[in-house]
Parts: structure tokens; sequence; C-alpha cells
């Protein structure tokens, strides 16, 4: 598939020429409405292709969602890639989407960026008057912080209560059923996203600097993190990281801190419970400032918790210390695995404003439904 769509368009972007498919082969011109819903990480960029008609049973939270296609691509975000190429990205990864689905511009009836990067609304803004100028007047057009979408994954497309990213970057949003939100952290590595991937990776690498130079304990973290970047020594690391300095290189040794740290390894330990402090003080500062849990602190609602540094883990798992730590405090906190990607969750938010319908409004009735810690 990604091969033959390659072969319709050219190597060299052209916007024009992405589209080329459509006289290739065009769809009918019955074609059924279409919506898509794009979800743009610090790692990749995913697009998926639903259908505008799908029944209101296809959204319950215990029915599979019919997805006519998928479509990925790399990096999409503007801050790490820039606008040029964050754009030639999320055309690309519609295009190829509609592709699939024998689908085109025409059949599109709402589109749904949700997008690492877009932190203001000027950010929206020029996402927005860009995209105008790619699809037909009738088509809906939704801007959103790729949390947002992430949110929207956890509850079919409701937004209410708050959502915890922790992947290559972090951060925690949430929204009031009155429409109020809130945001924590996600202002980047340089600016101290230190739960997330990248940030429990840089300071494992600054720990086994420190280790070198006798101005930190020893750690196993030497050993683990060379062996799987395939180095001698730790003089080696500072070529490596500056050669490719990129978050989601970095955030790729995660693993390896992990595993230090279910083997004892103290520096790797502290990191670890570091990042978990982290991520639960952006949790409550969302919970805080929306008044989520209620005047008395008990009150329900959703925290879905997406990435991978949250993900199970038989050991040192991050996302239930994460869990622990909120429920403590909060213990109308229900913590929700999304059983869609953000992707589907950022299609779910056009489909439900075309649609002017929702359909879990009684989410909170359905925890059997659900995935949870």
């Amino acid at each position: 598939m990604q091969l033959d769509f390659e072969r319709l368009t050219m190597k060299r972007y052209r916007s024009s020429e992405v589209w080329d498919f459509e006289m290739a082969s065009p769809a009918s011109s019955g074609s059924a409405d279409v919506i898509l819903g794009l979800d743009g990480s610090a790692s990749d960029t995913v697009c998926v292709c639903i259908s505008a008609a799908m029944p209101s049973f296809a959204c319950r939270l215990d029915a599979p969602l019919p997805v006519l296609s998928r479509a990925v691509s790399g990096c999409s975000n503007h801050n790490s890639v820039g606008e040029t190429t964050a754009r030639e990205t999320i055309e690309k990864v519609m295009a190829e989407a509609l592709w699939k689905a024998g689908s085109n511009r025409s059949a599109v009836r709402a589109v749904c960026l949700a997008l690492a990067g877009v932190n203001h609304p000027s950010d929206q803004e020029r996402t927005h008057y860009w995209l105008r100028n790619i699809f037909p007047d009738h088509v809906k057009i939704f801007v959103e912080n790729d949390a947002v979408a992430a949110l929207a994954s956890g509850t079919m497309g409701k937004l209410h209560g708050c959502v915890l990213i922790a992947g290559t970057g972090t951060i925690a949003y949430g929204f009031t059923e009155d429409g109020r939100e809130a945001r924590a952290a996600g202002a980047g590595p340089i600016l101290g996203d230190w739960g997330s991937g990248y940030g429990i990776s840089a300071r494992a690498l600054t720990a086994i600097m420190r280790a070198h130079d006798g101005r930190g304990p020893q750690t196993l973290l030497t050993y683990e993190i060379l062996n799987m970047v395939r180095l001698s020594s730790p003089d080696e690391l500072i070529g490596w990281t500056y050669a490719d300095p990129s978050w989601a290189r970095i955030a790729k040794l995660l693993p390896a801190v992990v595993s230090c740290a279910e083997a004892g390894d103290e520096v790797a330990n502290k990191i670890l419970h570091d990042s978990v402090l982290e991520l639960s003080a952006s949790v409550k500062a969302v919970v805080q400032r929306l008044e989520l849990c209620g005047q008395d602190g008990k009150d329900y609602f959703p925290l879905v918790m997406v990435g991978g540094v949250l993900e199970e883990n038989d050991s040192w798992d991050i996302g239930k210390e994460v869990i622990d730590s909120i429920t403590k405090i909060y213990p109308g906190a229900h913590p929700v695995r999304p059983k869609v990607e953000p992707a589907v969750g950022a299609a779910l938010l056009a489909w439900n404003n075309v649609t002017r319908k929702n359909y879990v409004s009684n989410i909170e009735t359905d925890c059997d439904m659900l995935k949870c810690f």
C-alpha cells in the first residue's frame, strides 16, 4: 500500500502532487461522507478515516469502532521539525488515509487535527487557515493540542476529565463538562518535562557522566545504556548524544532505565521515583484548577493514561505509581486505558461535533466497560 501510494506522489513534496491520486483513481460521485482524525505526536503522525454516517452504537465503549483506513508518517510537531516539514507530513498522511479508504476530499465532512506543539490560539489559527486552502468550503475543521485527542480516546469523544500523556514528552490536560480547560507541563524538554521518556532518559545520561567524572555515585545505568547504544565508554556518549539530540531518540533509552531500577540500582530508582512525582504533580495541578474532584475532593472524573512511560509493567510500573499517588488524594479519579488510539479520538471529536450528539454521557456508569488499571 505504502509503495503504491508513493508512486502516485512525487518524492519531492509539492502540495498539488500529493493529491494526484484523486485524478488517477477518483472516488465515485456517490461516495459516502467520511471524517478524518489525525494525531501528531513528538514521534509520529497517525491519520484515520471513519464513516460520517456511523450509527450511534458504534461509539459505545464496548463496541469495536469501524475504521475505514489508517496511515502513519513521521513527526509533525512544528517545534521539532519546522512548520514546512510538519505540514508536508500532515498533508501526505491525510492524502494516504483517504486513498486507502477509496475516498477523496470531496467526501470529507470534517477534519480534526490534534497536534503536539499547538499550544496557543495563534498555532490553531495558522493551521486552520492552511487547512482551509486544502479542503473544500463545506468541510468543518478543528485544530487541537494532541492531548485533547488522547483524552477523547479514553472517553470515546466526550471532553470531560483529565488526560496524562507520558511518552517522548509529557502533558496533563483537563476539561470540565461546561467547557473550561486547563493544562500543565507540555513545555518541551528545555523547560522541564521531566516525567517524560525524554526527561527520564536525559537524567540517566547525566547520571552516567556524573559517575564517570566522580561527581556522582556509580550506577548500573553506565553498563546498560552503553551496551544499548553500542558504545565502549562514557566519553563516547558525548558525541553520540549531540550527533542527533532528537527527543524521540533519547527517549528510547527508557527501557534501560526501568531495567536498572528493577535490578535495584539506586540511581535509576531515584530517577523513576522523581518522574512519578513530576507526573502526579501535573495531574494534581489540572484537577485543582478545574475542581474536577468537586468541593469535597471525591467527585468522579475519568483519568485517561496514555503513552509508553505509563504502560503496565510487571515490576517497576510508573503508571500504577502515578495512579496510587493521585487516588490517595482524589478517590473519585477513575483511571482508564483507552481502547482506541488518539487519532480515533480526534475523529470522534469531529464526529460528535458534526452530528451534535454525545452518546457517552453516562460514561461514569460504564466502569465495567473500561479497561482500567
